[in-house]
């Protein structure tokens, strides 16, 4: 086993299972994909740590436990589509697509989106589709989606992201407030989403998803 392949392990074994995540798929994605191969070059050593990892733009790649807890209350199934924003380097596509039947990817930083489409497809992972463009903009053009999971913080999430979730879909988010966070699932039902809480976590706020700051005289 290669030095790499042995760290997954370990990531799984310490970060993955002792979080209460057990289904098989997800274990199975988080101990196929390389994680290494999906930061950049000078972090590569510290791609199994257990923390959000700084991945360049301003941008970070989830810890594992996060993401892993937060597709484990998202529940993918295998014939789901799922839109993924802010996917970096690509890592969160490929695990997703281990789940679902196809990943709509975007990431505004172009050349992060260039970067991360040609990972994905030297690494053979053919049901995953990167779109350069804003977050909050999400890709309308291949809604409505069955999950949409968004891979940062957020205060809010506009209304024309919930409107591309299909009718009975899932959206997971890490919510802010400060410096704490709360990993949320909305569940869309009759064209409104209910939120609920899943667990603690935390990371930076994307752009576009912070409230508008009222002026105070």
């Amino acid at each position: 086993m290669s030095e790499f392949a042995s760290r997954r392990v370990m990531m799984v074994d310490t970060q993955v299972r002792p979080s209460d995540v057990t289904k098989f798929p997800i274990i199975d994605a988080m101990l196929s994909v390389p994680r290494e191969v999906y930061v950049p070059d000078d972090r590569r050593e510290a791609a199994y740590v257990g923390e959000n990892l700084a991945i360049g733009a301003g941008r970070v790649m989830l810890e594992a436990r996060t993401l892993a807890k937060l597709l484990d209350a998202l529940d993918i199934q295998p014939d789901e589509l799922v839109l993924d924003l802010g996917c970096g380097l690509g890592y969160s596509a490929a695990v997703i697509a281990h789940l679902a039947d196809t990943v709509v990817a975007v990431e505004q930083d172009e050349a992060m989106a260039a970067d991360a489409q040609r990972l994905l497809s030297e690494e053979g992972v053919d049901n995953a589709l990167v779109i350069a463009g804003p977050l909050v903009t999400g890709a309308p053009k291949h809604a409505p989606y069955d999950v949409i999971t968004i891979q940062g913080g957020v205060e809010t999430v506009p209304e024309s992201l919930l409107h591309q979730l299909k009718d009975g879909g899932r959206i997971g988010a890490i919510f802010m407030d400060g410096a704490l966070g709360t990993a949320m699932i909305g569940f869309k039902s009759e064209g409104g989403v209910s939120w609920r809480s899943s667990f603690n976590a935390t990371a930076p706020v994307l752009d576009g998803f912070r409230k508008a700051r009222a002026f105070v005289l």
